[in-house]
């Protein structure tokens, strides 16, 4: 396996195919595999985006991973992405308890989430600008919470005195920042001790490790931890692989990055556009592009299999047994 290298999966929570039962079993699988991980989404009122269908269902992510946690015994647990919806200090308990459940094993993902109706719902500023603030009191709160510290809070949007944790979490519960911005690398060296995209192109990831690693250095801080969260489809050929992807979907999602690096002609058209994106074909295919983001600068790889969790365990399979071994 490459050196450092990690493995996670995005579990199917969320969807037509959506289930308990297959985030559970899925992740016990994993485990088996050698899998170092396994996250969820995070959504008050889910919406799908357009190239995933319309299927509003959504097991919530946290009651999920409290499941897998209890059911595994080394996997590391976490949100891709939590957005700062909850209340800080129900936020801070939340993952002390998950903590305490997975003996530990928990990363918090951070992002300030793609849909501003679900912070409207919970009564919440919704603008992007307004959202970072929020993202930034909630990784200070939470960190203050599980260090034991009483503490006192107040903003336009919260008030609280004189609060304090109990049961703290196992051990410090790393913060990884999503996003896959210039302003998202900023987040990482301001408070994230890691750095998540979900969904980016392999040229868009190689500039930002370097302006990551250029703001690092201008801050004195060592290099946040990175990772990558292709889109994945493993057939017996890239043809059928493709088959059950929206590709067409895919490049209009992608068109809707203003910061990402653009072709010559300044849009995104085709599949050799977007390369990164999507990681589609045979286990060989799904070798060399992994190799692709290790050789960028990614230690963590999570596999998200959403096009094809009809294929939930099939597609553990391909990764467990072909492609995990030849890395």
């Amino acid at each position: 396996m490459a050196a450092g290298l990690k493995f996670g999966l995005l579990l199917p929570h969320f969807g037509a195919h959506a289930s308990a039962e297959k985030c559970i079993q899925g992740s016990i699988k994993a485990e088996a595999y050698g899998f170092d991980s396994v996250w969820v989404r995070d959504h008050l009122v889910f919406t799908p985006y357009d190239m995933e269908g319309a299927d509003n269902t959504h097991i919530e992510g946290l009651l999920v991973l409290s499941a897998v946690a209890a059911a595994t015994q080394r996997l590391t647990v976490g949100t891709a992405m939590t957005i700062c919806h909850r209340h800080p200090v129900h936020l801070a308990q939340s993952f002390a308890a998950l903590s305490q459940i997975a003996g530990g094993r928990v990363i918090m993902g951070m992002g300030l989430g793609g849909f501003p109706h679900e912070f409207a719902a919970a009564g919440l500023p919704s603008a992007p600008a307004e959202r970072a603030r929020l993202a930034r009191i909630n990784a200070e709160l939470c960190r203050r919470l599980w260090s034991g510290e009483k503490v006192s809070h107040q903003d336009d949007c919260y008030d609280f005195q004189n609060v304090a944790l109990k049961p703290l979490p196992v051990k410090p519960i790393p913060i990884w920042c999503g996003g896959s911005t210039p302003a998202a690398c900023r987040r990482v060296v301001e408070f994230g001790e890691g750095w998540l995209p979900a969904r980016i192109t392999l040229a868009t990831f190689r500039k930002r490790m370097a302006y990551l690693q250029e703001l690092s250095q201008d801050a004195g801080r060592p290099m946040a931890g990175s990772g990558v969260m292709p889109l994945t489809s493993i057939a017996k050929d890239r043809e059928t692989a493709l088959k059950y992807v929206n590709v067409k979907g895919l490049i209009q999602e992608a068109n809707k990055n203003s910061t990402w690096v653009k072709p010559a002609a300044g849009i995104f058209s085709n599949l050799d556009d977007i390369h990164g994106f999507i990681l589609a074909g045979t286990p060989e295919d799904i070798v060399r592009e992994t190799r692709a983001y290790r050789a960028a600068g990614a230690d963590l790889v999570v596999f998200d299999l959403r096009f094809r969790y009809r294929d939930w365990y099939q597609q553990i399979d391909w990764l467990g047994k072909e492609v995990l071994p030849a890395l």
